[in-house]
Formats: C-alpha cells, structure tokens, sequence
C-alpha cells in the first residue's frame, strides 16, 4: 500500500508565497520521477513541474521562475515552492510519484488527493 499526502495549500494573497509538500509512505522500493500537477474548475489537470531522482526538472511555462520543484529522497517528500502567485494560479495541486514497490515490480504512478490552492485578495 502506497500513499502521497499533500500539504501546505490555502488562501494567500496575490503577489505572496505557498510552500507545498508532497510525502510518499508505504511499500516502497525507490522513487523515479516526482511532479505536481494542477487543475483549475472546468479546465484539464496540467503538468506544473516534475523532478527526476537525480534532481533534473522541468517546469510549465506559466510558472517559469516563480515555481521552484525539489525533493528530499531520503524522506521520499517532494516539495513545491511557489512564489509571485498570481489569481489564474488558483487550483486543486496534485503530487504524483513513479515508483517500484519492490525490485522486481513495474513503474507505477501514484497520486495523491489533493491540496487546494486559492490567490484572492
């Protein structure tokens, strides 16, 4: 049994800061990629930003130099620091992890349920 716990998320102001933390528990062998993906009312979930286990990452345009993805292997947390947040960046932040739950498993994406993020003055 796997499980990914977000926090962090809430009502900040525009212009403020959000730091979003994604933890993975359970039977787990190793973490590939880790990501945050984000889904505004009545629009598609998108890829914010996603980050190897070698620590390579990739961003969304839209939060290009605000957004700044990280993790901490050693406690299988991913971590999503936001800055400069804007109203159109209010949404439902989604963690994912690709992982092995043991050696000889398949790679396998895990979600979790979910952090709400609001930007209103």
């Amino acid at each position: 049994q796997v499980q990914l716990v977000e926090s962090g998320g809430g009502l900040v102001q525009p212009g403020g800061s959000l730091r979003l933390s994604c933890a993975a528990s359970g039977s787990i062998f190793s973490i590939n990629a880790m990501g945050w993906y984000r889904q505004a009312p009545g629009k598609q979930r998108e890829l914010v930003a996603g980050i190897t286990d070698g620590g390579s990452t990739n961003y969304a345009d839209s939060v290009k130099g605000r957004f700044t993805i990280s993790r901490d292997n050693a406690k299988n947390t991913a971590y999503l620091q936001m800055n400069s947040l804007k109203p159109e960046d209010t949404a439902v932040y989604y963690c994912n992890a690709d992982l092995l739950t043991t050696a000889w498993s398949p790679v396998f994406r895990y979600w979790g349920q979910g952090t709400q993020v609001t930007v209103s003055s």
